[in-house]
């Protein structure tokens, strides 16, 4: 049981009822059991960490819920626990459903130009820049793959994969899957196929077995009415009771959201409207090697074929599909996943394929079907694809293009390495896996930077770029309206030009040269101490830490509530670390809250500014950090020409993966980096330099990254340069180099394996890193 005091619940609102208290649903709070031996240690780590706590009350032995209310004398809640958890019993209910003939679905008037254009633009179907680039993927340090794929950073990553720590190998996968379309033609079918679309995704990352996966199953249902009760009851059966075991794979949690519907009295009488049937999967599983991940990015080579496995048995359902949403097409039948077997036997195929490293690239077939899951390889890899469809549809129940490549089947497309894999080689594999009569091949990549279509002596060509502008056009109307259209318009320019560049590296040094060789003292040496400094908000701590440990220093945790405390002092430390994030949130804007925490206490002030002006020290401010410190530009000798910062330009967050040229300067933080044009992480709202007036010339030698469009040519346009700051300025030094301040990332790229795109050949270590080992070299 337990006993609770109502009126130690934080609360701005004292005179609330207990009911008001009790009942309050904000998602903001957290609830803890907190050993009473430790209750002191843990009051301390939220003090420190300026996080409000308070203790509520205690569990008890005997079985009874007491909630006592001190204001009124009171005892709002006193009861047994076996009454609040009695026992629930299983309903009956009977339901009486007339059937309806099924209509089938007519594409006989639908040519495969339209169905191009129409599905291509569909939201379901289309790009989702304008969500993805708001949202910080690379925080903490162990993304290694996100949302955008290849050199292009095209959005189409079947899952998402996390490294386990900052040293090994061995990681966590996750995707996701849904349907609720087809629960309007068949709800059980939706629900096979949201599982099957998160493992399909899911199996991109390196999962050893099928049974290694668990699911989280999201439910959502108008129930009460008896068509919908029907079909969440046929849909949980089909789910839970007969797909998931037959694949050997459980779902110990999920959520139900159960009244998805509004009703109200009108004009007319009463109304009602309610959400369809909806469950989304979310699939989770541990990865032996994150370096193993397949994505979609195509390889230009005619000798690799393009592999269809479809677990349907080419029955090129249509029923639910974007395609007969985009034409308003009634009927079925839907897609659906017939076999769970195929599906098993497709996981042990893919786990043998990556183990003979003979898969170029990978992606899955959903929403948009064969001709959107080909495209998006396309994208992602910036070459044309010649489709050939007559095998697919030779014996299949549709034997029409439109139904062959816009049915959503499930199923997936590999491209196979040839120079790994000859064709009698791999057919033998698929042979010995029992999917030779669901393999197809459905066609080559190439280097025409055209997607052609033959199927029965007819063909369809297109120009990839055209494409991709109609795939991307709903993400930049949408972007257009909420963010800056000059943006907008800017970045949907470069997507789709066809000779952009893309991600690239160049460099003067070898990322892999460990500073021990030109300095052995370095190894003998204690490691130094380099305070990784943060305040309330501040996130990106732990990948900084990790990143100057790597380098071979001793990384502190600082929270400036230590300094202000006094219970630490940066007299005893040779590096300071000013790490990325959001301090006080950034109500008062670009670090000035956490600044204002140093500069109006007087003791906290003195100790940095003579930790500046120690010539044995160095300092990096990144992101927030790098916000701040500009604020305490006047304590930092050679320093009045560092800018203020302001929103970007997008009037967005921006998160993603841009290039930069390492200039000429004083910072002793990228000797040796200079000349070296690689790509580096943004994750920022307010990275936009601003300059007094004659301060922009002033500050031009002292500039140490630029971002750059293509190698040599600084970026005025956006998305290359992602927040609008004069001549592409990224980052900036003091006068003698000892303090260097940047709005990217480096600390997010210490390994090889963090980068979302990486050239072929790179080690373990990522060329960033080099920013680090110069500070331990420096020191020494």
């Amino acid at each position: 049981g337990g006993r609770f005091a109502v009126r130690e619940v934080p609360n701005a609102a004292a005179g609330r009822s207990p009911m008001e208290i009790w009942c309050n649903e904000a998602q903001e709070r957290y609830m803890l059991a907190v050993e009473a031996g430790a209750l002191e240690r843990f009051t301390a780590i939220c003090k420190r960490e300026r996080c409000p706590v308070a203790v509520i009350g205690e569990a008890v032995e005997s079985e009874q819920l007491e909630l006592n209310d001190r204001l009124l004398d009171d005892k709002p809640v006193d009861m047994s626990l076996p009454a609040l958890f009695r026992r629930s019993f299983k309903a009956h209910k009977d339901i009486f459903v007339t059937p309806c003939k099924e209509k089938l679905i007519d594409t006989s008037n639908i040519t495969v130009e339209d169905a191009v254009e129409r599905v291509l633009a569909a939201p379901a179907v289309g790009s989702k820049s304008f969500l993805i680039t708001i949202g910080d993927r690379t925080v903490g340090g162990l993304t290694v793959r996100d949302q955008a794929v290849g050199p292009w950073q095209v959005p189409v990553a079947d899952c998402a994969v996390c490294a386990a720590d900052f040293v090994h190998y061995a990681g966590k996968a996750m995707a996701m899957g849904e349907r609720a379309p087809a629960a309007l033609v068949d709800a059980p079918a939706s629900g096979r196929l949201a599982v099957t679309e998160a493992l399909t995704n899911l199996l991109a990352a390196d999962v050893r077995v099928l049974s290694d996966v668990r699911l989280s199953a999201n439910w959502m249902a108008a129930c009460g009415d008896d068509e919908d009760d029907l079909a969440l009851f046929r849909t949980v059966q089909a789910v839970a009771r007969e797909l998931c075991p037959a694949l050997g794979i459980a779902i110990p949690v999920g959520k139900d959201s159960l009244s998805m519907q509004l009703a109200w009295r009108g004009a007319q009488g009463d109304e009602q409207v309610k959400a369809p049937l909806s469950l989304v999967v979310s699939a989770f599983a541990p990865v032996d090697d994150v370096r193993r991940s397949f994505t979609p990015q195509l390889t230009p080579r005619e000798d690799c074929p393009l592999l269809l496995f479809d677990l349907s048995g080419r029955r090129l359902r249509l029923g639910g599909s974007v395609l007969a949403q985009v034409f308003d097409l009634d009927g079925g039948p839907c897609a659906d996943l017939d076999d769970p077997a195929m599906l098993r036997r497709l996981a042990e195929l893919l786990a043998a394929l990556r183990e003979k490293g003979a898969v170029l690239a990978y992606h899955d077939r959903s929403d948009g079907g064969l001709f959107a899951t080909l495209c998006e390889m396309g994208f992602a890899g910036h070459c044309g694809i010649a489709i050939e469809l007559d095998a697919l549809g030779k014996g299949a129940s549709r034997d029409d293009a439109v139904a062959a490549l816009f049915a959503e089947e499930p199923g997936v497309v590999l491209q196979i390495d040839s120079d790994v894999m000859s064709t009698g080689e791999t057919t033998a594999l698929i042979e010995r896996y029992g999917l030779a009569d669901a393999c197809f091949p459905v066609g080559r990549a190439n280097k025409d930077k055209r997607v052609s279509v033959n199927h029965g002596g007819r063909s369809w060509r297109w120009d990839l770029m055209e494409l991709k502008r109609r795939w991307w056009n709903t993400s930049y109307r949408i972007q257009a309206l909420r963010d800056d259209p000059d943006c907008a318009c800017e970045e949907l320019e470069r997507v789709c030009d066809p000779d952009a560049p893309g991600l690239s590296a160049t460099l003067t040094f070898d990322p892999e040269e460990e500073p021990g060789r030109a300095a052995p003292a370095i190894e003998k040496g204690a490691a130094p101490r380099v305070a990784i400094l943060r305040e309330q908000g501040v996130n990106g701590h732990m990948e900084m830490a990790a990143a100057f440990d790597r380098a071979g220093f001793t990384a502190v945790d600082v929270h400036l509530s230590d300094l202000i405390a006094g219970e630490v002092s940066l007299a005893g430390f040779h590096g300071l670390a000013a790490c990325g994030g959001f301090s006080y949130g950034d109500v008062l804007g670009a670090g000035r809250g956490w600044a204002a925490g140093i500069l109006f206490h007087a003791a906290v002030r003195a100790g940095f500014e003579a930790f500046f002006t120690r010539p044995d020290t160095f300092t990096l401010g990144v992101c927030n950090g790098c916000q701040m410190l500009t604020q305490l530009k006047d304590l930092i000798p050679g320093a009045a020409h560092f800018p203020r910062f302001g929103r970007n330009r997008s009037e967005r967050f921006e998160a993603r993966m841009c290039m930069v040229e390492v200039m000429d300067s004083p910072s002793l933080l990228l000797r040796g980096m200079v000349g070296s044009h690689l790509p580096i992480v943004v994750s920022h709202g307010e990275g936009r330099a601003t300059f007094g007036e004659g301060m922009q010339a002033a500050a031009e030698p002292h500039v140490c990254l630029r971002y750059t469009d293509r190698p040599g040519r600084v970026a005025a346009t956006y998305p290359a340069n992602p927040n609008g700051s004069p001549g592409g300025i990224a980052a900036l030094c003091s006068g003698d180099g000892r303090v260097t301040v940047m709005m990217p990332h480096p600390e997010r790229l210490f390994r090889s394996v963090q980068y979302s795109w990486r050239p072929n050949g790179w080690g373990e270590a990522g060329p960033w890193l080099k920013l680090f080992r110069n500070a331990r070299t420096w020191l020494d």
